[in-house]
């Protein structure tokens, strides 16, 4: 079995976990564990592509990704979403924060 190493911040009332070994590996059945969810909702989260496909062989997961699929549960549970839309979300958030990154990296140089 696995440790998982990880960190919960708290703001505003709310309190967020963090995983802090994001190149730890899991398998199907210790990634559902970690993140709190079935088997079979994290085949479905691979099938809308919310998670990345990283082998086709066999189903392996790192420790980014549990902040990922918990992130997806989360926006699925508070928006009453389908995991079509939660799809969709995730790719408006990634994009978000990659031209954020971008804004950032222009304003140093």
């Amino acid at each position: 079995m696995s440790t998982i190493h990880y960190r919960e911040i708290t703001y505003d009332g709310n309190t967020e976990a963090e995983i802090l070994d994001e190149q730890l590996s899991f398998d199907l059945t210790h990634f559902a564990h970690a993140c709190g969810q079935s088997q079979e909702w994290v085949l479905q989260l691979l099938e809308f592509d919310i998670l990345p496909t990283r082998s086709t062989h066999s189903y392996t997961f790192i420790g980014e990704d549990v902040s990922r699929a918990r992130r997806a549960y989360r926006l699925q549970r508070d928006f009453d979403a389908s995991l079509s839309a939660v799809a969709m979300m995730m790719d408006l958030i990634d994009e978000v924060q990659k031209l954020r990154r971008q804004m950032r990296h222009a304003n140093f140089e």
